[in-house]
């Protein structure tokens, strides 16, 4: 078995990180000051924000997805500028879930044997006794990781958000409240016709904290916190991985 088809699969998964703000992130113009101060200038200092961090931590659950297989249910993903990550994704029903850590061009993946098997099938078994709970490591360099190594770039990110065409309607603000501990402002409205609604710090700096849409198919809340907070750098020791290289003898011998 090629080390190719243990790592060039489900990349499409890490792809997707780019749409989990974009609900989110909604246009100043759509704002509606509903009676209650400038919301419009709230969701724009939160979307500045955004664009403008340094690291970031994202979360996501998506209830939605987690009853059916090759979809991503939750997510929780540390990613800075300079393309450093640490990262836990989960499939929904069956499927599994895989982590990774990238720290300069060097990358690390550990996928659990359900996420094996949910992937390459009948040879899922055999992947994950080859690989025997380790990381795999490679650098962005070769083509299995390099898809892998792009959707850490918290820049492409924020450049992709910059320019999200997503139709959204008027928010409103509806009250105050408390959201990890911090006190938020609640705007509500649709995003893509979908009921959205937005809690942002009620003291400035104005940051995104949460974002729930739920209706119509959809059920996400997505986490946005640790703006500028460093990304762990600790990788994973040697003894814990395997080299992409190594793992493509290994399976040669086999």
């Amino acid at each position: 078995m090629a080390g190719r088809s243990l790592i060039g699969v489900g990349v499409s998964v890490l792809l997707a990180v780019s749409p989990v703000l974009s609900p989110a992130l909604v246009t100043a113009a759509t704002a509606d000051d509903g009676g209650d101060g400038d919301a419009r200038a709230l969701v724009r200092e939160a979307q500045r924000n955004v664009l403008d961090a340094t690291s970031l931590r994202l979360t996501l659950t998506d209830r939605a997805a987690a009853g059916s297989g090759g979809k991503l249910a939750s997510m929780d993903l540390t990613l800075d500028r300079d393309g450093n990550c640490v990262g836990s994704f989960r499939m929904g029903r069956g499927g599994g879930g895989f982590d990774i850590v990238k720290r300069g061009d060097e990358l690390w993946m550990k996928a659990d044997r359900a996420y094996w098997k949910a992937q390459l099938h009948d040879l899922g078994d055999e992947a994950a006794d080859l690989v025997r709970d380790r990381y795999v490591h490679g650098t962005t360099h070769e083509s299995p990781f390099n898809d892998l190594g792009h959707a850490c770039d918290l820049r492409a990110l924020q450049k992709e958000l910059s320019r999200d065409t997503s139709s959204e309607e008027s928010l409103t603000k509806d009250g105050r409240t408390r959201v990890d501990g911090l006190d938020v402002i609640t705007l509500r409205g649709t995003a893509d016709g979908v009921p959205t609604t937005l809690y942002i710090t009620a003291d400035s700096p104005h940051r995104l904290v949460r974002s729930v849409q739920k209706g119509n198919g959809t059920d996400e809340t997505t986490g946005v916190s640790d703006y500028g907070k460093p990304v762990p750098s600790r990788t994973p020791a040697p003894g814990d991985s395997v080299d992409l290289s190594d793992l493509q003898h290994e399976s040669q011998r086999g």
